[in-house]
Protein backbone atom coordinates (compact mmCIF):
# COMPACT_ATOMS: atom_id res chain seq x y z
CA UNK A 1 0.00 0.00 0.00
CA UNK A 2 1.40 3.49 -0.66
CA UNK A 3 2.19 5.32 2.47
CA UNK A 4 -0.60 8.67 3.41
CA UNK A 5 0.61 11.02 5.99
CA UNK A 6 -1.81 10.36 9.09
CA UNK A 7 -4.43 12.85 9.92
CA UNK A 8 -3.95 14.32 13.57
CA UNK A 9 -6.92 12.28 14.98
CA UNK A 10 -5.66 9.54 14.19
CA UNK A 11 -2.11 10.61 16.11
CA UNK A 12 -4.29 11.75 18.57
CA UNK A 13 -6.00 8.83 19.33
CA UNK A 14 -2.41 6.73 19.04
CA UNK A 15 -1.92 8.81 21.76
CA UNK A 16 -4.62 8.10 23.60
CA UNK A 17 -4.17 4.15 23.47
CA UNK A 18 -0.69 4.42 24.33
CA UNK A 19 -1.40 7.22 27.66
CA UNK A 20 -4.09 3.85 28.37
CA UNK A 21 -1.58 1.39 28.49
CA UNK A 22 1.08 3.18 29.38
CA UNK A 23 0.38 6.35 31.51
CA UNK A 24 0.84 10.18 31.05
CA UNK A 25 4.57 10.66 30.78
CA UNK A 26 5.38 14.68 32.49
CA UNK A 27 8.39 16.18 31.38
CA UNK A 28 10.97 17.68 34.07
CA UNK A 29 13.41 19.73 31.59
CA UNK A 30 16.80 19.63 34.32
CA UNK A 31 18.21 22.66 32.15
CA UNK A 32 22.03 21.18 31.94
CA UNK A 33 22.36 20.69 28.37
CA UNK A 34 25.85 19.74 28.26
CA UNK A 35 25.59 16.61 30.96
CA UNK A 36 22.59 15.32 28.71
CA UNK A 37 24.36 15.78 25.39
CA UNK A 38 27.81 13.71 27.11
CA UNK A 39 25.43 11.21 28.41
CA UNK A 40 23.52 10.53 24.94
CA UNK A 41 27.02 9.85 23.21
CA UNK A 42 27.75 7.42 26.27
CA UNK A 43 23.89 5.83 25.54
CA UNK A 44 25.29 4.93 21.76
CA UNK A 45 25.29 1.17 21.62
CA UNK A 46 24.83 -0.03 25.07
CA UNK A 47 22.44 -0.08 28.02
CA UNK A 48 21.05 2.82 30.09
CA UNK A 49 22.60 1.41 32.86
CA UNK A 50 26.11 0.95 31.82
CA UNK A 51 25.47 4.55 30.07
CA UNK A 52 24.56 6.18 33.54
CA UNK A 53 26.89 3.92 35.31
CA UNK A 54 29.77 5.37 32.65
CA UNK A 55 28.34 8.94 33.30
CA UNK A 56 28.77 8.96 37.18
CA UNK A 57 32.16 7.36 36.92
CA UNK A 58 33.15 10.47 34.63
CA UNK A 59 31.43 12.69 36.53
CA UNK A 60 33.39 11.60 39.60
CA UNK A 61 36.48 11.46 38.75
CA UNK A 62 36.46 15.11 36.55
CA UNK A 63 34.11 17.54 38.32
CA UNK A 64 34.45 20.15 35.88
CA UNK A 65 34.06 19.94 31.69
CA UNK A 66 37.56 21.34 31.27
CA UNK A 67 38.89 18.70 32.93
CA UNK A 68 37.70 15.99 30.75
CA UNK A 69 38.53 18.05 27.97
CA UNK A 70 41.99 18.93 28.77
CA UNK A 71 42.39 14.58 30.07
CA UNK A 72 44.74 12.47 28.64
CA UNK A 73 42.07 10.97 26.44
CA UNK A 74 43.20 7.62 28.15
CA UNK A 75 42.16 9.02 31.34
CA UNK A 76 38.34 9.86 30.05
CA UNK A 77 38.74 6.13 28.69
CA UNK A 78 39.28 4.49 31.89
CA UNK A 79 36.66 6.51 33.43
CA UNK A 80 33.99 5.44 30.67
CA UNK A 81 34.83 1.76 30.38
CA UNK A 82 31.65 0.66 31.94
CA UNK A 83 29.78 1.63 28.79
CA UNK A 84 31.56 -0.04 26.39
CA UNK A 85 33.11 1.56 23.21
CA UNK A 86 35.25 3.65 25.35
CA UNK A 87 38.30 4.24 22.34
CA UNK A 88 35.54 5.90 20.68
CA UNK A 89 33.58 7.35 22.73
CA UNK A 90 36.34 9.27 24.70
CA UNK A 91 38.02 11.38 22.29
CA UNK A 92 34.55 12.73 20.92
CA UNK A 93 33.58 13.23 24.27
CA UNK A 94 36.81 15.80 24.16
CA UNK A 95 36.59 17.20 20.71
CA UNK A 96 32.54 18.35 21.47
CA UNK A 97 33.99 19.86 24.74
CA UNK A 98 36.71 21.66 22.98
CA UNK A 99 33.80 23.30 20.56
CA UNK A 100 31.95 24.39 22.99
CA UNK A 101 34.12 27.72 24.11
CA UNK A 102 36.68 28.14 26.75
CA UNK A 103 34.30 27.58 29.10
CA UNK A 104 32.44 25.19 27.56
CA UNK A 105 28.45 26.62 27.26
CA UNK A 106 25.13 25.45 25.75
CA UNK A 107 22.73 27.47 27.69
CA UNK A 108 21.80 29.43 24.57
CA UNK A 109 20.14 26.97 23.47
CA UNK A 110 17.62 27.50 25.70
CA UNK A 111 16.36 30.93 24.20
CA UNK A 112 17.91 30.30 20.54
CA UNK A 113 15.87 29.51 17.71
CA UNK A 114 15.37 25.75 17.06
CA UNK A 115 16.84 25.54 13.85
CA UNK A 116 19.96 27.58 14.87
CA UNK A 117 21.05 24.87 18.00
CA UNK A 118 19.87 22.05 15.67
CA UNK A 119 22.74 23.29 13.33
CA UNK A 120 24.96 23.71 15.86
CA UNK A 121 24.43 20.19 17.70
CA UNK A 122 24.55 18.48 14.55
CA UNK A 123 27.95 19.83 13.88
CA UNK A 124 29.03 18.90 16.73
CA UNK A 125 31.68 15.74 16.63
CA UNK A 126 29.83 12.25 16.27
CA UNK A 127 26.01 13.81 16.66
CA UNK A 128 23.15 12.92 15.08
CA UNK A 129 19.74 13.99 14.82
CA UNK A 130 18.96 11.83 17.65
CA UNK A 131 21.36 13.10 20.24
CA UNK A 132 20.60 16.56 19.01
CA UNK A 133 16.91 16.26 19.89
CA UNK A 134 17.72 14.45 23.13
CA UNK A 135 19.55 17.59 24.14
CA UNK A 136 16.78 19.97 23.29
CA UNK A 137 13.54 18.42 24.37
CA UNK A 138 15.32 16.75 27.91
CA UNK A 139 17.13 19.61 28.63
CA UNK A 140 14.39 22.61 27.82
CA UNK A 141 11.26 20.91 26.81
CA UNK A 142 11.85 22.29 23.68
CA UNK A 143 9.21 19.91 21.19
CA UNK A 144 11.32 16.73 19.75
CA UNK A 145 10.76 13.26 19.07
CA UNK A 146 14.32 11.58 19.47
CA UNK A 147 13.95 8.67 17.14
CA UNK A 148 15.86 5.54 18.31
CA UNK A 149 15.22 1.84 17.25
CA UNK A 150 11.56 1.55 19.55
CA UNK A 151 10.55 4.46 18.11
CA UNK A 152 11.52 3.75 14.41
CA UNK A 153 10.44 0.08 14.47
CA UNK A 154 6.84 0.95 16.43
CA UNK A 155 5.97 4.27 14.43
CA UNK A 156 6.94 2.57 11.24
CA UNK A 157 4.87 -0.46 12.35
CA UNK A 158 1.68 2.13 13.11
CA UNK A 159 2.86 3.88 10.02
CA UNK A 160 3.52 7.20 11.64
CA UNK A 161 5.90 7.95 8.88
CA UNK A 162 6.68 5.59 5.24
CA UNK A 163 7.70 1.91 5.96
CA UNK A 164 11.97 1.32 5.97
CA UNK A 165 12.04 5.49 6.11
CA UNK A 166 15.50 6.75 7.00
CA UNK A 167 15.76 8.09 10.71
CA UNK A 168 15.94 11.38 9.47
CA UNK A 169 12.48 11.67 7.31
CA UNK A 170 11.31 9.46 10.45
CA UNK A 171 12.54 12.61 12.97
CA UNK A 172 11.05 14.96 10.23
CA UNK A 173 7.57 13.13 9.70
CA UNK A 174 6.78 12.90 13.36
CA UNK A 175 7.48 16.48 14.27
CA UNK A 176 5.13 16.81 11.12
CA UNK A 177 2.03 15.04 12.39
CA UNK A 178 2.74 15.09 16.43
CA UNK A 179 1.03 17.97 18.49
CA UNK A 180 4.26 19.80 20.07
CA UNK A 181 2.41 19.30 23.42
CA UNK A 182 2.08 15.18 22.97
CA UNK A 183 6.22 15.29 21.73
CA UNK A 184 7.30 14.51 24.63
CA UNK A 185 4.23 11.47 25.76
CA UNK A 186 4.46 9.98 22.55
CA UNK A 187 8.13 9.64 22.84
CA UNK A 188 8.24 7.69 25.81
CA UNK A 189 5.37 6.21 25.67
CA UNK A 190 6.35 4.72 22.17
CA UNK A 191 9.68 3.82 23.70
CA UNK A 192 7.84 1.96 26.42
CA UNK A 193 5.77 0.30 23.88
CA UNK A 194 8.53 -0.99 21.87
CA UNK A 195 10.04 -2.59 24.98
CA UNK A 196 6.95 -3.94 26.11
CA UNK A 197 5.29 -5.50 23.86
CA UNK A 198 6.03 -4.17 19.76
CA UNK A 199 9.55 -5.66 20.07
CA UNK A 200 11.56 -7.17 17.19
CA UNK A 201 9.21 -9.81 17.53
CA UNK A 202 5.81 -8.48 18.41
CA UNK A 203 3.27 -10.18 20.90
CA UNK A 204 0.59 -8.31 18.67
CA UNK A 205 -1.98 -10.31 21.02
CA UNK A 206 -1.41 -8.79 23.70
CA UNK A 207 -1.74 -5.03 21.95
CA UNK A 208 -4.63 -2.59 22.14
CA UNK A 209 -3.02 -1.04 18.99
CA UNK A 210 -3.12 -4.11 16.72
CA UNK A 211 -6.65 -3.04 15.06
CA UNK A 212 -5.17 0.18 14.28
CA UNK A 213 -1.92 -1.15 12.99
CA UNK A 214 -1.27 -1.15 9.46
CA UNK A 215 1.91 -3.98 9.99
CA UNK A 216 -0.73 -6.13 11.61
CA UNK A 217 -3.53 -5.55 9.44
CA UNK A 218 -0.74 -6.96 6.89
CA UNK A 219 -0.18 -9.83 8.83
CA UNK A 220 -3.67 -10.79 9.05
CA UNK A 221 -4.12 -10.59 5.17
CA UNK A 222 -1.16 -12.48 4.91
CA UNK A 223 -2.60 -15.21 6.77
CA UNK A 224 -5.81 -14.92 5.14
CA UNK A 225 -4.40 -15.52 1.60
CA UNK A 226 -2.04 -18.59 3.04
CA UNK A 227 -5.13 -20.16 4.13
CA UNK A 228 -8.80 -18.84 2.59
CA UNK A 229 -10.66 -20.70 4.90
Amino acid sequence: MTWKRPEGRRVRAIRERLRTMYGEPVNEPHRNPIAELIKTVLSQHTSDRNRDRSFAALRERFPEWEEIRDAPVAAVEEAIRPGGLARQKAPRIQSILEQLGEEPDLDWTETAPRQESLEFLLGLPGVGRKTAACVLIFTWGIPEIPVDVHVHRVGGRLGLFPPRASLERAHDEMLAVVDPADAYELHMNLIRHGRTLCRPKPRCEECALRRMCPWYRGLERGAKERDPR
